[in-house]
């Protein structure tokens, strides 16, 4: 029994059921094992389900430490108001080129996290992506108000809701089944309506 056939079949049980609801016996009768064979492969639901998550969640953080690392970068070497060039890299890579080039090509994994993973350790997932985005912008906030922008002050409860108006937005074609096709149309909205906004409350307009 290949370990690659298991995976299927639990993928096909929690994307049918949910992580709650799934059961180790049906996902053994799609393989055609038995639940305890199928403990010899997996210590339990949890660690099956995380081994079908697990590896959108590393894409996920390596591009945050690669592109929001350069955004910060930009940051810190944005000197001057005028500086465009450097003003300008700090949006060199934004939460909608995530969308287009990770997320949504690989739309099955994240939605697996999103909409199957109510009873698992994910099921706060959006709910803990709003909030390190948050925790991510503060900072930027405030190095952004020592360089001289124009920074608008916005408590922490604002920016939580804005964050979160922002990343249901995201995250929308996610929950609902849209092809990459109407995915991706669907972003240059979003983008074209959140970005002004986040550069007018920075200091950028």
């Amino acid at each position: 029994m290949s370990h690659e056939r298991i995976i299927q079949a639990a993928r096909d049980e929690f994307s049918e059921y949910g992580y709650d609801k799934a059961s180790m016996r049906r996902i053994g009768n799609r393989c055609g094992l038995t639940a305890a064979a199928l403990y010899r492969h997996f210590d339990s639901k949890e660690d099956m389900f995380d081994a079908l998550v697990r590896p959108a969640l590393e894409d996920l953080r390596e591009w945050f430490n690669e592109h929001v690392g350069r955004s910060e970068e930009a940051i810190r070497a944005c000197t001057e108001l005028t500086d465009r060039r450097s003003t300008e890299a700090i949006w060199d890579s934004t939460e909608i080129d995530m969308m287009r080039e990770l997320i949504y090509p690989r739309m099955e994994e994240y939605a697996m996290l999103i909409n199957k993973s109510h009873g698992s350790r994910y099921e706060n997932f959006l709910n803990d992506f709003v909030e390190y985005q948050q925790k991510r912008m503060i900072p930027q906030f405030k190095e952004l108000k020592k360089l001289g922008f124009n920074v608008k002050d916005i408590s922490e409860e604002e920016l939580h809701m804005v964050t979160t108006a922002y990343c249901i937005a995201l995250f929308e074609p996610v929950m609902h089944n849209y092809s990459l096709e109407d995915a991706v149309s669907y972003l240059d909205t979003v983008e074209t309506f959140f970005i002004p906004g986040w550069k007018n409350l920075l200091g950028f307009v």
